[in-house]
């Protein structure tokens, strides 16, 4: 099982700056990929990624909806895209039991790429 000390060894090796909210529980924040609050929860045996990516709009939303859908069935291989309260998430879950670097590399690598990718579609939907 992976430890809280493991994780910041991870953070350590990517280069990234971070923040150490809470027992388990970290900001990361990608200044070279212009991506902030990245959060890092571990609570074995799960270690949850995700980050808050803009506000639901509140004009077309069904269109809105259906666009967020598709992008989790075509675009999101392992993450999701999700709603908390009025906000867009993205979120990836992997477990710690055997997790080695590569495999936590890939998922902050792939919430700054969906970032990066989707962001431009979808806040044309903004108001």
């Amino acid at each position: 099982m992976r430890t809280n000390e493991d994780i910041e060894q991870y953070l350590l090796e990517m280069d990234l700056p971070y923040e150490v909210l809470g027992e388990g529980l970290y900001r990361l924040n990608d200044e070279v990929e212009d991506v902030d609050d990245i959060i890092v929860m571990h609570t074995p045996p799960l270690i949850i990624f995700s980050v808050r990516l803009m506000k639901v709009p509140t004009k077309d939303r069904e269109a809105f909806f259906q666009k967020l859908l598709e992008l989790n069935a075509s675009d999101l291989v392992a993450g999701a895209y999700g709603i908390d309260g009025e906000d867009v998430i993205i979120t990836d879950t992997l477990q710690s039991e055997n997790l080695d670097f590569n495999e936590f590399q890939a998922s902050v690598e792939s919430l700054v790429f969906s970032i990066h990718e989707h962001y431009p579609v979808l806040c044309k939907y903004l108001d």
